[in-house]
This record gives C-alpha cells, structure tokens and sequence, in this order.
C-alpha cells in the first residue's frame, strides 16, 4: 500500500520551502515535501565556492511573508542565505513534513484513479496534486572538451566545489566568466592562486556597492516592521525599473551600457586589456553581473585572460582554441547548469503517459510559467519563464505559490484541473512576441535564457515582476479544464465527469 498525501512538493529549496509554508499557514495537513538530498536548500547547498554571494539585494532575496530584520549585508553570502533557508525549515507544520533522502524515480499521472503515483527512492507515495519545485540550477554543466578525463590535476565545477584545497602558488583554470566566474576568481587570487581565466565572451559588469547594514539599521528593522516593509518595496520598485533596459534599442539600455562602460574605465587602466573585456553583444543579453572585485583581481598581474574557450586538456596543460597553452594544477569549470532541459522533466509523465521532456521538445512552455497542459493536478514553481533578468526570482515564486494556493482553496476535494492546451499556446505565443522586442533575442545573442535547440527564451518572463503578479497570483478557472473524480476515495475510480463551473 502506498501512502497518500493531497499535496506532494519536489524540492527543498526556495520554492519547495516557500510552497511548504505556505500551505502550513493555510491550515493543509496533508502534504510533504521530498529532498533527494540529505539537507535542505538547493542552490544555497550546493554552492559553496569561495566568494559564493546573491546578486539580488538580501532583504528581496527572502520571503514577504517570513522576514528577517538583522541582514548583515545589503547583498548576503551564501552561508547566511542557507541558515535563513535552515530557519525557514524549522517554520511549525514544515519540518515534520520534510523526507530527506528521498529522490522521485517517477511520476505518472493515473487516468483511471485521478491521482499522481509516485515511485520514490524510499517508496511509493500517491497524491492528488504534484507540486515539482527543484529549480534551474542544480545540475551543472560539464561542457564537451577533448582530454577531460586525462587531466591529472582536480576538476571540479562551481557546484562541486572541493572545500579545503590549498590554492596559495597553485595554477588555476576557470572556465567561463559568468556569475560564478565574477565571484570566484577574486577569491583565488586573494588566496595566492595564479589564474587563467578562459573567456568565451566577456561579461558586462556594472558596480555591486555592496555594504553591511549596521547594528542600528538591523535593530530598526526589528523594532519597525513598517521600515522593514519599506525598504523591501524601496529595493522592489528600483529593480523592477529595470526591465525597461532590457528593450532593444531603449534609451534604458543606451543608459545601463553607459554605465557599464564607465565601470569598465573607471577599474582597468590598460587600452589592451580594457579591450579585450569589453563585450561585443547588447548589454543585458546575458546577466549583468555585479562586481567591484573583477576587474581588479583581472588587472593585479596574478590572472592571465585567455581569449577562447578551452579546447582540450592534458595532463598538466590546458589548450585554448586560439592554440594557447596553458600549464594548470587544477581546473574549475564555471560553466552553468541545464537550466533549459531540466532534469526533471524525464521522470513526469501526464495524462497520456507523454513525458513532459516529449511536450518540451521544442522548449519548455506553459500557461502562467505554472500549468503545462497534460499534466493535470501539477503545478510547477520555478518553471518555464519563472526567472527574471533584473529583478528577484522569489517575487515570481511568491506569485506562484500564490497561484497554487489560490487554485486549492478555490477547487472542491475531489477535482481534476488540467490547463488547457489553447491557454498554455496563447501564452507562450505571447512570451515569444514579447521576447522579440528584448535584447535577448537580438543578432549574435546567446545565453543559458534561451533554449539551445530552438533559440526561444524559455527562462525569463519579458516583463515586470509587478505586472507577473497582477495577472497570474489567482487561479483562473476559464484557463483550465475542471473535473470531479466520480469516487473522490483513494484508490480505482470509475472515471471523471465533466464538472458543471463550466
């Protein structure tokens, strides 16, 4: 017999830990969340790198409805975010219904019963709604390269970093020069390594101004809840002006390359080297990083910037595609994750057993970023279009743990809800129109936020986190096939009538 919960979430990470208090708040009992790891966290776990740090200034990197008044940086390291994930763990109605340990093998969505079936790596669990929140960042990207396998130094990625490795006098590869790259190669160069760096493309960087909230500021945050909500909504507004910028041709763009540019003057001295690190792509195609420590570590004399991906490795030498040879001790690979063809979606399986990596074969889609037709009674947080360029990624998720909730309070016990095909076509038709006019679809523009085989941006929502929230935090019943199970018990049912809201 396998046991039954009305909600199961996938994941305990942000998204996973959010929907989970949430539904705890709500007064739902009969939940749980599964983690394949053996703690909670995700992203925040699993990245502990030197340097590892939010883009994203902390008190919008943390939930509206589970605050923290003693931040100790405006934007926190990676350590004090996963003991405020730890904390939002130990939330009442939260821990008891975490499963560590325990990875989904598959779910498949039963037709004649009307539920998810789970088979999980400590057993088979059913469940009237699957919640899949496991995020876009947590399996890395291990590009293709001649002689990985003959290297005799350590490699390891970003995500796999081997904490307690002497770096002082030691020779260090980084491949890549996105958000891991900015923040890591600073460190080892403070640490006594000499780097090489390899570059594909060189990043825009504009400047972090990062500072620490002194003891009066944190104590007014706790004393004064209005203050706090007030900052929080100061640093919301300033970042969600930022979508603009990311219009081709804007005067918002021509503002942020400017500013970037001038970052770039200010830091490096050197016309050489100042040229060779400016991009030769429309500022925002890819992330604009965060740094007032790149720059510097690239100019102090301890980095070599190798202008070329890398091509090959043996032994003890890294060779470029420009033939430049590089002699390395070990070797970091900051190339990302696979964010676009989730992992995931190879374990789920809808209403006609198609897989949901079978309906994402031209790129990932959906209705809202939450619903994918198909699947019904499946909820995904994080999902296609669910991230932002310019603004916090928990602001979408907070939407659509609003969306969910919205849909269990409003839906009565028994139901099947599934999106309907038009809704999911006709968003993802008005995604694909909006991304057209946005600097990440412009010529010579490539990044993790398209898919790599159809060239859609299937990662970012092409608007402002506000407008998201207007138009998707409820449930929309017009926008979904609704149902009701004829035996609403566990176990065979006898089919499903149409139901009369519609």
């Amino acid at each position: 017999m396998s046991e039954h919960r009305r909600v199961v979430v996938v994941g305990a990470g942000f998204a996973g830990l959010g929907a989970a208090m949430r539904l705890a708040e709500s007064g739902e009992r009969s939940f749980t969340v599964l983690e394949q790891a053996a703690e909670i966290g995700g992203t925040w776990r699993d990245n502990v790198y030197p340097g590892v740090a939010c883009d994203v200034p902390s008190h919008l990197y943390s939930f509206s409805f589970a605050p923290r008044a003693d931040w100790s940086r405006r934007y926190a390291e990676g350590p004090e975010i996963l003991r405020y994930l730890r904390s939002c763990a130990e939330t009442p109605g939260v821990r008891e219904r975490l499963r560590t340990g325990t990875g989904l093998r598959e779910a498949h969505w039963s037709q004649q019963r009307g539920l998810w079936e789970l088979s999980t790596t400590t057993g088979a669990l059913t469940a009237e709604f699957l919640v899949l929140a496991t995020g876009r960042f947590n399996e890395p990207h291990i590009p293709a390269m001649t002689g990985l396998a003959d290297f005799a130094g350590p490699i390891m990625h970003t995500a796999r970093w081997r904490s307690g490795m002497e770096l002082a006098g030691r020779r260090m590869g980084v491949v890549g020069t996105g958000a891991s790259a900015v923040q890591l190669v600073p460190e080892l160069v403070a640490a006594g390594a000499a780097v090489t760096v390899f570059q594909r493309s060189a990043p825009w960087v504009i400047p972090k101004a990062d500072t620490a909230y002194s003891a009066s500021e944190q104590e007014l945050f706790a004393r004064r809840d209005a203050a706090r909500r007030a900052h929080r909504q100061e640093i919301f507004a300033e970042l969600d002006q930022g979508f603009p910028a990311r219009l081709r041709g804007s005067a918002e763009n021509t503002e942020l390359r400017d500013r970037a540019l001038r970052h770039l003057h200010d830091q490096i001295s050197e016309p050489e080297l100042r040229a060779r690190l400016t991009p030769d792509y429309a500022i925002g195609c890819k992330r604009v990083l965060l740094s007032d420590a790149w720059y510097p570590a690239l100019s102090s004399g301890s980095v070599t910037v190798e202008d070329s991906a890398l091509a090959s490795l043996s032994p003890t030498t890294a060779t470029a595609e420009s033939g430049n040879q590089h002699r390395l001790d070990a070797l970091v690979l900051a190339t990302g994750f696979q964010a676009s063809r989730p992992g995931i979606a190879q374990r789920v399986r809808g209403r006609l057993g198609v897989l949901l990596s079978d309906h994402w074969e031209q790129g990932m889609s959906s209705y809202a970023s939450t619903a994918v037709s198909g699947f019904p009674n499946c909820f995904l947080l994080g999902g296609p279009n669910a991230a932002l360029g310019h603004n916090s990624a928990l602001t979408m998720l907070e939407t659509q743990i609003n969306h969910l909730l919205s849909a269990l309070e409003q839906l009565p016990p028994g139901s099947i809800c599934e999106v309907r095909g038009a809704a999911e076509r006709g968003y993802t038709a008005m995604l694909d129109s909006r991304a057209a006019q946005t600097v990440w679809t412009a010529q010579g523009c490539s990044s993790w936020y398209r898919d790599p085989a159809t060239g859609r941006v299937t990662l970012l929502w092409p608007g402002s986190a506000a407008e998201y929230s207007r138009r998707y935090a409820k449930f929309d019943p017009a926008a979904y096939h609704l149902q009701a199970r004829s035996d609403t018990a566990v176990g065979p049912a006898r089919g499903a009538e149409e139901m009369s809201l519609l």
